[in-house]
């Protein structure tokens, strides 16, 4: 499919309006079409990135939790669960799940907070840390490989314009 096509200017999404128009006329259907490219453009993205995980018997979620532990320094720092379901927008109960997954694996451990010993830590293993860091590496090139297309300027638009639509400026 031609960028024009996946832009939605003479492909599908011009399609898709021009029968809006014309089985409802007394609507602007337009913002489908930015809709319909954001809904395109985040689904190419999700099965590009799914793809660099096949094989590794890891899913989104547990990805997600190493990138986070990975990402708090050199040999991957510790945070406790609510810190980790804050940092990922999640539930404790979803934290807790994809921890589990993920100790059951032998990827991250679960130890007592010298600072509190009511509290626990969750720190990457050993694997966790040498899975995470092959990862992140084809991880980041296959982003890079995504958004090609756009000059680095357009990089910057583009993610000032969706953090406008995700902040839901205007409703």
């Amino acid at each position: 499919m031609s960028q024009a096509d996946e832009a939605g200017q003479g492909g599908p999404l011009d399609s898709i309006l021009s029968q809006w128009r014309r089985a409802r006329p007394d609507i602007d259907a337009s913002p489908m079409a930015v809709c319909g490219a954001i809904w395109r453009a985040a689904e190419r993205v999700r099965l590009g990135v799914g793809r660099n995980l096949i094989g590794e018997d890891l899913d989104f979620a547990g990805f997600d939790v190493l990138m986070t532990l990975r990402r708090q320094g050199e040999q991957g720092g510790s945070l406790t669960p609510s810190e980790l379901a804050k940092d990922m927008m999640l539930s404790t109960s979803a934290m807790t799940n994809r921890l589990d997954r993920l100790e059951k694996r032998g990827l991250i451990a679960r130890q007592a907070d010298p600072q509190d010993r009511r509290s626990l830590r969750i720190v990457l293993t050993p694997d966790g840390f040498a899975l995470i860091e092959r990862l992140v590496v084809s991880h980041v090139a296959t982003e890079a490989a995504l958004i090609s297309a756009l000059s680095p300027a357009e990089h910057e638009q583009l993610k000032a314009l969706l953090a406008k639509v995700a902040a839901g400026e205007g409703e």
